[in-house]
């Protein structure tokens, strides 16, 4: 899968939050504050995962309905893959 510019920079925008959490660990910041930090970055991360597995989703459906394929076992297996990432 050819992964877009998009793609490549909501996951640079999840590393630079991680760097912030661990810059706000090592200045000793209030739990409650990097907990609510990792849950941004949890939350992206989340995102990250549903925009890959639809964007993938979409070229392989076009893909099966291309070459005139039933793509129903493509859904099943994008669900499969979302609900395995939580």
């Amino acid at each position: 899968m050819n992964y877009s510019e998009d793609t490549k920079k909501r996951l640079r925008r999840i590393e630079g939050q991680v760097r912030g959490v661990l810059r706000m660990m090592e200045e000793e910041k209030n739990c409650k504050d990097v907990v609510s930090q990792l849950s941004a970055v949890r939350n992206a991360a989340d995102k990250a995962i549903a925009f890959i597995v639809a964007t993938n989703l979409e070229q392989c459906i076009l893909e099966e309905q291309e070459a005139g394929r039933d793509s129903s076992k493509l859904v099943r297996e994008a669900v499969e893959l979302l609900i395995k990432s939580r």
